[in-house]
């Protein structure tokens, strides 16, 4: 372990051990007082509780309004268009026959760019049955220039990272676009995608995106928990200059600076690989550009355990990345914040109106967002259930440090650091 991780770990331990012990000096206090100053005291903190809450429900309801605005403003820009069409290396980790694989890979193949593209796809096992989508796209695309990689090799905990690593010893472009299985892009992706790599500076391209829901109830919510979260708090965390992200959707960047930042095994134990990734180039003084348009992420989550297991994940990786940012993004729950605070309160009038205001304020996003996505604004009766599930979920994140991914479990540490767990 590295020294400053040691001190980390240090710093840890001992704000754990001054918690404990004021929880049992706490508990001795309480356990001498009466019942009417545990009454008293109770009544005081619910009181705080309210108001609280009712304090972040109004500051929530202010940034519904302003991300409303910021969004539809950030996706009606110009995107840039590529003086020069480089041969690009599409570069695709698959595994297992996801829902709607060949219509998702196959908007990689219909891109409107006059330059070269390789098509490069790596699975771990010979046998993975996303090898038969990918013939079937030879057949579909006979011209295409298709090369297949099946290599075990693991180099860490983060299975995507090795097969990345694998793969790219066939990469055969110096321009390479790794992008996510599970995404769907437009005919005109990959000339914004270098257009914005060729602009002054940039060492990295990423992409924001938005939810592609299979059929069903809840592949619907986890859709509405990325349009409608996660978009307008990146576009307004980017419009202050909080936020500094990078999304697996799309890493557009050169073979050169890949080298440059000591290429992708070092991230081989990250839980937020593409966060870590775009950190590394952005240390070298390069920028991270988002142009303004969005790519589709698949939302397959046929029940609500599946459903709250994959948000949680997302949550406890936004938490490894950036524990300031994931803290502050409370403020993107009003309307939740304002029914804790009408149930502390007791049904005070003000709660009420405060959680009134917060779900108008959350259906005014919702409909600046479909609006700035070119969608019909549906299902607005169902915004409140999904707002609080998303807030539940949001609050479990602090509770554990455990994740599920592609079936493996895995713990974090405080450094966003992968470590394998065997489940009995």
């Amino acid at each position: 372990m590295d020294v400053p991780r040691a001190r980390r770990s240090k710093g840890h331990a001992s704000a754990t051990r001054a918690a404990l012990l004021s929880v049992i000096v706490a508990t001795v206090a309480l356990s001498a007082a009466s019942p009417l100053t545990l009454l008293h005291l109770a009544h005081m903190l619910l009181t705080v509780l309210a108001l609280a809450c009712a304090a972040g429900s109004v500051l929530g309801i202010a940034y519904c309004c302003i991300a409303a605005v910021l969004v539809r403003r950030f996706l009606a820009q110009p995107c840039s268009e590529p003086a020069h069409y480089p041969g690009v290396t599409f570069v695709k980790p698959l595994h297992g026959d996801e829902w709607n694989l060949a219509d998702n890979l196959a908007t990689f193949f219909e891109q409107d760019y006059p330059g070269p593209i390789q098509y490069l796809f790596g699975v771990h096992d010979a046998g993975d049955a996303a090898l038969q989508t990918v013939e079937a796209l030879r057949t579909r695309y006979p011209h295409a220039h298709i090369t297949v990689v099946a290599d075990s090799r693991l180099y860490g905990p983060n299975r995507k990272i090795a097969n990345l690593v694998n793969m790219l010893e066939r990469a055969e472009h110096d321009l390479l676009c790794f992008a996510d299985s599970d995404v769907s892009v437009g005919r005109d992706y990959l000339r914004h995608v270098v257009g914005a790599l060729e602009q002054p500076g940039v060492g990295l391209v990423t992409c924001l995106y938005r939810g592609l829901r299979a059929p069903g109830f809840w592949p619907r919510a986890a859709a509405a928990a990325t349009n409608y979260h996660f978009l307008p708090g990146v576009v307004t965390g980017l419009a202050i200059g909080r936020a500094r992200p990078c999304f697996g959707q799309t890493i557009a960047m050169t073979r050169a600076m890949l080298e440059r930042i000591g290429g992708l095994a070092q991230f081989a134990h990250h839980l937020a690989e593409d966060h870590a990734l775009g950190r590394a180039v952005r240390r070298t003084g390069a920028t991270v550009a988002i142009p303004p348009f969005t790519v589709q992420h698949a939302c397959v989550e046929t029940t609500f355990a599946t459903l709250f297991t994959h948000e949680l994940r997302w949550s406890r990786t936004i938490r490894a990345a950036d524990r300031s940012g994931h803290l502050s993004s409370t403020l993107m729950h009003p309307f939740a914040l304002a029914l804790v605070a009408l149930l502390a309160s007791g049904g005070a009038s003000a709660a009420v109106a405060v959680a009134l205001a917060a779900l108008v304020a959350r259906a005014v996003l919702k409909w600046q967002t479909d609006r700035a996505l070119g969608e019909r604004c549906r299902g607005l009766w169902l915004l409140p259930m999904w707002d609080i599930v998303q807030f539940v979920i949001f609050a479990v994140s602090f509770w554990s440090s455990r994740v599920v991914w592609r079936g493996f479990s895995f713990s974090v540490d405080g450094d966003g650091m992968l470590s394998p767990l065997h489940d009995d």
